[in-house]
């Protein structure tokens, strides 16, 4: 079974996708609903959370820094799942209690998990590129 922090990064990034799809409830409501459709466990929900606070804090800042890296690219043009693990790494790496390689690892996994071996690739280099420009790397 996977660690308590990898489970609660899936769970942050189906919130965080489930609401990305909608347009009006507020982040936390979503992640509410969606945790308790899932019936996730405590220590999960309170990990996921955390995560999307600062989503739902930073967004803007955070879509900014991501913007600076993705340069062919702006972030309404990237699938739902790769946005949604850019901007939950970036949150992560604002956060700074996991090491940036750790970020980067999980993040691969949880596109190529949700997405696809190329979704992983890109995710990989934004990030790479992300965590170097805020001098994590």
């Amino acid at each position: 079974m996977p660690r308590l922090e990898t489970r609660g990064r899936a769970r942050a990034l189906q919130a965080l996708y489930a609401w990305d799809l909608r347009d009006g409830p507020p982040l936390d409501r979503v992640a509410e609903l969606v945790f308790d459709d899932l019936m996730v466990a405590t220590e999960e929900r309170l990990f996921a959370l955390a995560l999307l606070r600062i989503v739902q804090a930073q967004g803007a800042e955070l879509d900014a820094e991501l913007g600076e890296v993705t340069a062919n690219w702006r972030l309404d043009r990237l699938g739902a799942i790769e946005r949604c693990v850019l901007r939950l790494a970036a949150a992560e790496l604002v956060q700074g209690g996991t090491p940036p390689r750790v970020v980067l690892q999980e993040s691969v996994w949880l596109a190529e998990r949700f997405g696809s071996a190329k979704s992983a690739r890109f995710v990989n280099g934004v990030l790479d590129a992300l965590a170097r420009r805020m001098g994590r790397l």
